[in-house]
């Protein structure tokens, strides 16, 4: 290798695509490749994309890196992955996938895990005894709105039993890649955490347990072994190696989901230190010296990717996927938004042509339900107080408020669960990308705004430095000054008392309607 510094191979898969990224040890991205994924939308309702397609993505990204910079290969050391949570691969005794994956948006469990939550004397719709048991182990509890890698399992094990009896493991999205690059099965403390199966209470010896295991009635033998994020698999296989032109003794860490990769690439890794990530969906979160449950926010901590720390775990359904939706539903409401690929800046443009408030339209973003801080897989979205003298570029804005607006109540939640003022906040995403939306966060969360620099590779940056941590060249510590601030968004003053009051009506819009969305989405 020489002189020259050692690179981890990242790989970081998304729902809407999949990037491959050589990263070094200070952060940087010295080369990187992009694939679309598929997303097919069942008749059923069910949500899924094809493993086969992630695996092909993933070969195909390195070859074309590689060809492209072959001087690389010399200087990958490592491969960590990291990819979206709460997803469920099915695979044979030959590790071969069987039929799609089940996908974190996919909510056909709800049915399965009302059933087994549910019974005597409840809170919340929760048995308290099964609760209490879920609460004091694992620092949470099966959603209810179905999403979970549990209610994924739940829903194949009843609904699709002879999946279920073919199945030798089932798999999160992260864990099935890992299975590609080195043959084994494995899971690590963060990613298996949405089993709800784990006894988390040390959190340096995290565990299956006997009795959360039976409540769930899974066959323990269809579960990984379990691993901490910053463990290392081992090699790769040889094969493998040969074939994508890598040296034979690159490791293969066990690597997080993205949630917990996002928070450590946003270099927010003390604890407090908050960070926002605008995705397809979106999440604002910070690591936590406790382990804590509020149930009626629905938040708790669980194992973070860190090496003994949990952090808040939380997720907003959709964010980034509202721009798409505006895309391609509306693709006619103005000039500026003609043709067939989505061009960001133009709706960035289109949104600046409007005003703070948006003209006093009101942008509800629950496409797909939400989890946090309330938990409906019913709940929908929806553009309020319309009328004829508003324009397009008032329905743009009011999506990207409509977003952020969402981010406020979740802030608030968790700041009420960390007993303190998140300030400033790390933004990091697809989103971040954009001036304006940092902008409006800042504004209307009103708390200073850090941008993140190359905010679309922080998941790869933090997949990345979780493979320096296993590999022993980083500290925690040190990834702290690694973190490249672009640039600060202030609170703009005069607007403040405008977002405080549609914030309210925001919040009044879902309790004025949830039982309508309630009603619309459950009659047949």
């Amino acid at each position: 290798m020489g002189n020259a510094q050692p690179c981890i191979l990242a790989v970081d898969l998304g729902t809407s695509g999949l990037k491959i990224c050589v990263i070094d040890l200070k952060g940087d991205t010295l080369a990187h490749n992009y694939q679309k994924i598929r997303i097919f939308y069942r008749e059923d309702a069910g949500i899924e994309q094809d493993p086969r397609e992630w695996w092909k993505a993933v070969t195909d990204g390195i070859r074309n890196i590689l060809e492209t910079s072959p001087a690389l290969a010399k200087r990958i050391v490592a491969i960590s992955c990291t990819a979206q949570w709460s997803g469920t691969v099915v695979i044979d005794e030959k590790g071969e996938a069987l039929g799609h994956a089940i996908i974190w948006m996919d909510a056909r469990g709800a049915p399965q895990v009302k059933s087994l939550v549910s019974g005597g004397f409840e809170v919340e719709g929760y048995n308290v005894s099964k609760l209490w048991q879920w609460i004091r182990k694992t620092g949470g509890g099966p959603g209810k709105a179905g999403k979970d890698s549990l209610a994924h399992i739940l829903f194949l094990k009843e609904k699709k039993a002879y999946v279920y009896a073919k199945a030798a493991k089932f798999l999160e999205p992260k864990d099935y890649l890992n299975l590609g690059f080195t043959g084994k099965c494995a899971s690590s403390f963060d990613s298996i955490a949405l089993h709800w199966v784990t006894d988390n209470r040390k959190i340096d010896n995290i565990r299956y347990d006997k009795n959360l295991l039976k409540l769930a009635e899974i066959d323990p033998q269809k579960l990984p072994d379990l691993y901490p994020a910053t463990g290392i698999l081992g090699p790769i296989l040889p094969s493998l190696a040969k074939e994508l032109g890598l040296s034979p003794d690159t490791q293969v860490v066990v690597g997080s989901p993205d949630l917990q990769a996002a928070a450590v690439g946003s270099g927010a890794v003390q604890d407090y230190a908050a960070h926002l990530c605008i995705g397809t969906s979106s999440w604002l979160t910070c690591h936590v010296p406790f382990k804590k449950t509020d149930v009626l926010s629905n938040l708790g901590t669980l194992p973070s990717a860190l090496p003994g720390r949990y952090f808040v775990a939380n997720e907003q359904e959709s964010a980034g996927l509202c721009l798409h939706y505006l895309w391609e539903t509306f693709a006619g409401i103005g000039q500026d938004l003609e043709g067939t690929t989505p061009s960001f800046d133009r709706l960035d443009a289109l949104a600046r042509s409007s005003v703070p408030g948006s003209r006093r339209v009101i942008f509800t973003p629950w496409l797909n339900g939400e989890r946090t801080p309330i938990e409906s897989h019913l709940v929908r979205g929806g553009f309020h107080n319309l009328s004829l003298q508003n324009n397009p570029g008032d329905i743009a804005r009011s999506v990207y408020e409509g977003v952020a607006y969402n981010s406020r109540w979740l802030l608030q939640a968790v700041e009420r669960f960390v007993k303190r003022k998140l300030d400033p906040i790390f933004m990091i995403g697809g989103g971040a990308n954009s001036d304006l939306w940092c902008q409006i966060h800042a504004d209307v969360l009103n708390r200073k705004i850090l941008q993140v620099a190359e905010p679309r590779f922080a998941n790869a940056r933090g997949a990345a430095w979780i493979g320096a941590l296993a590999m022993g060249y980083l500290t925690v510590n040190d990834i702290t000054g690694l973190v490249k601030i672009k640039k600060t968004y202030t609170p703009t003053p005069e607007d403040q008392d405008l977002y405080e009051q549609s914030f309210r009506q925001f919040l009044a819009i879902y309790k004025s309607n949830r039982k309508i969305y309630q009603r619309l989405n459950t009659f047949h």
